[in-house]
């Protein structure tokens, strides 16, 4: 077994795999970037080195400088994580030449089946059955047009070394293919360093489901139950599951074993997953393989209880996997929720800057947080803006849905826009709890982008009950003498009018024993709890019924969030209410005649100039941030009078960019 490992990633992953090995009693280096030199992976690492500047291109995706790390430290073998050089052959045979151990496929298997356009040309040989498209390299825009004509509307434009949802357009006409063809070519290209793009037929209404497989240098490959991959946002995984609610035990068979072989044909060894596109028939096709660990694997570790890094690390060092495909058994359910520095509310544009809170649930055997982060820990624009992934698991689904739902709402970030309220609305779905699924989930349920969860009587019942009951609380401890704070303070008898929205209600609020009684509306409700001032989170029951929300304290008023619905709930004596009938309303800024930076990024392109008139829908301006590309649309008709921001610039959040007549 090995005595030292490099790691040649960062993040969340760099730190998982810090995790096993330590548990193994395998030293670790970590290698690191400028924008990295504080980050959680390097302080976990036994030893670690910097290995160039912020840049992904100057620090990550540098082989060289990985490897002499290697050889510096004295480690015997490398763990590429996901990403960066994970599928790249010529880096495994970088690292071999150098007498050092990939950790992972050989590279027969990662030349094969790690370059998409090739694993469909072996895949067919194979007699695997393969979505409908053009396998080979596309010389231009022109050419991408025909072939997309060729094929028919919807396809699918993919870039060759693409992977994590970079590099993949939906077009559904010319216009939208030409484009989509040049935006896919640019991002492969500053991702991957590779822009090789492939189109093939997209199918509607599909769902993505993978098969996580693992093979030894005995010629032993063993398929571990299938993951559901279908809640995507621009081909981007967001919630995946193990098992699929979808897939009968006749389908998962048969899916496994085609994924078994089709490892076989290229002497895998190693963790990889096989991805199918499954149809509402359960027909199947293969869609790719990827030669290295998944982002999603927690859950498949969580229903298997195999350590698959464990696994990965064990076969590079030779030894066998020691069990056959009847040892494998599948236990409970398991859900992991992808938390992305993003901001629903504005389209899921990316989100940079300081994480001042960060407080995660507790971990527990149903709850797992896998991060790479710390509170006071900085976002970069430089990298994936995955900030964690939470999973959960239950002996049922339903049981792993409500620990998500309970976690979701425990998880409280502040410094930064995160994407947790729009994963416990997802959780909230009623087509989500009934498992009806496929990848056009989030495009059809949010057809008009995200605006929060949806507010149900027993939502407006939680906020409205634990808003008094939180208010209660605080204004019994105000009364009490300074520097004395009961674990919980006793709550007081008083008449309190509760405002949520546009509405407003009376109620009165009585101490009971372990919490209090409410009685609002004509209806009396018991409430218990523990919370005391100064708790980002209030948990507790009404009625028996478990309720969990964020808390956020405001100059007046509470905001409180749960199931992706965040309100503001204000609570004032009946005196203060009538006072209150006074004050002038608030006019917000007048900002339609402008085009604001909705997330700080760098100005690619400005595609219109002084004077020009654009129709709604038209693009304005691409800015790029943490690796993707995004397109500025005009929300109206107007004429340009101002260009306020060019080429290579750097810009803030609400930072004008374009100004219109």
């Amino acid at each position: 077994m090995f005595e030292k490992i490099l790691i040649a990633n960062r993040g969340e992953i760099a730190c998982r795999i810090i995790k096993t090995a330590k548990r193994m009693g395998i030293r670790t280096v970590a290698v690191y970037s400028d924008a990295d030199a504080d980050a959680l992976h390097v302080e976990m690492a036994d030893e670690h080195v910097h290995i160039g500047a912020a840049p992904a291109a100057q620090s990550y995706l540098l082989a060289d400088k990985i490897i002499k790390a290697a050889k510096d430290t004295g480690a015997q073998a490398i763990h590429p994580g996901f990403g960066f050089l994970s599928e790249n052959a010529k880096f495994v045979e970088a690292v071999e030449a150098a007498g050092l151990v990939f950790i992972g496929p050989t590279i027969h298997a990662i030349s094969a089946m790690g370059d998409k356009i090739e694993s469909k040309r072996l895949a067919q040989k194979a007699g695997v059955s393969t979505v409908p498209g053009y396998i080979g390299e596309i010389a231009d825009d022109d050419e991408a047009v025909k072939i997309a004509a060729d094929i028919g509307y919807p396809v699918m434009i993919k870039a060759s070394a693409g992977g994590g949802g970079k590099g993949m357009r939906i077009a559904w006409d010319e216009e939208e293919c030409r484009e989509g063809f040049l935006s896919a070519r640019s991002e492969a290209r500053s991702s991957f360093g590779d822009e090789r793009i492939f189109i093939e037929k997209y199918i509607v209404e599909p769902r993505h489901i993978e098969i996580q497989i693992l093979g030894d240098s005995q010629g032993t490959v063993l398929y571990l139950g299938e993951r559901e991959c279908s809640i995507q946002r621009r081909h981007q995984k967001v919630i995946e599951e193990a098992p699929s609610p979808f897939i009968d035990e006749a389908t998962r068979k048969a899916m496994g074993e085609q994924a078994v072989a089709l490892s076989k044909a290229v002497d895998y060894r190693s963790a990889g997953t096989v991805e199918f596109i499954v149809d509402k028939d359960r027909n199947f096709y293969f869609l790719e393989m990827n030669t290295r660990l998944q982002v999603e694997h927690p859950v498949t570790e969580m229903i298997t209880g195999l350590d698959l890094v464990e696994q990965m690390i064990k076969v590079a060092a030779g030894q066998p996997l020691g069990m056959t495909q009847e040892d494998i058994r599948l236990t409970g359910w398991a859900i992991e929720s992808r938390i992305y520095a993003e901001d629903p509310y504005r389209n899921f544009l990316p989100s940079i800057g300081r994480l001042t809170r960060y407080r995660p649930p507790s971990e527990t055997g149903s709850v797992r947080n896998d991060t790479g982060v710390f509170e006071g820990a900085e976002i970069s624009m430089y990298y994936d803006p995955m900030i964690a992934k939470l999973a959960t698991w239950g002996e049922t689904r339903e049981a792993a849905l409500a620990e998500m739902r309970t976690s979701l709402d425990q998880f409280y970030i502040r410094g930064i826009a995160h994407n947790i309220p729009f994963l416990g609305a997802v959780m909230a779905h009623p087509r989500f709890a009934e498992g009806r699924l496929s990848t056009n989930f989030i495009a059809e349920e949010y057809p008009d982008g995200f605006e929060g969860g949806v507010m149900t009587p027993e939502i407006e019942l939680a906020m409205r009950a634990a808003a008094c009951f939180i208010h209660a609380v605080e204004t019994s401890r105000d009364s009490q003498m300074p520097g004395r704070i009961a674990s919980v303070a006793a709550v007081q008898s008083r008449e309190w009018i509760i405002h949520l929205d546009d509405s407003h209600i009376s109620a009165r609020i009585y101490p009971s024993q372990g919490g209090a009684t409410l009685v609002m509306g004509g209806k009396s409700f018991e409430l218990a709890s523990d919370w005391t001032p100064g708790k980002t989170v209030f948990s507790g029951t009404i009625d028996g019924r478990s309720v969990t929300l964020e808390l956020d304290r405001l100059n007046m008023g509470y905001q409180l969030s749960t199931s992706g619905v965040s309100k503001t709930v204000t609570v004032l004596s009946p005196h203060v209410d009538r006072l209150m009938t006074h004050m002038p309303e608030k006019i917000e800024a007048d900002t339609s005649k402008f085009l604001l930076c909705p997330m700080p990024g760098l100005v690619v392109a400005i595609n219109v100039a002084e004077g020009d008139e654009v129709k709604a829908g038209q693009a304005l301006a691409v800015v790029e941030a943490m690796k993707m590309e995004n397109i500025l649309r005009a929300e109206r008709d107007g004429t340009v009078s101002a260009i306020k921001a060019g080429v290579g610039d750097s810009l803030a959040v609400d930072q004008v960019i374009l100004e219109f007549e």
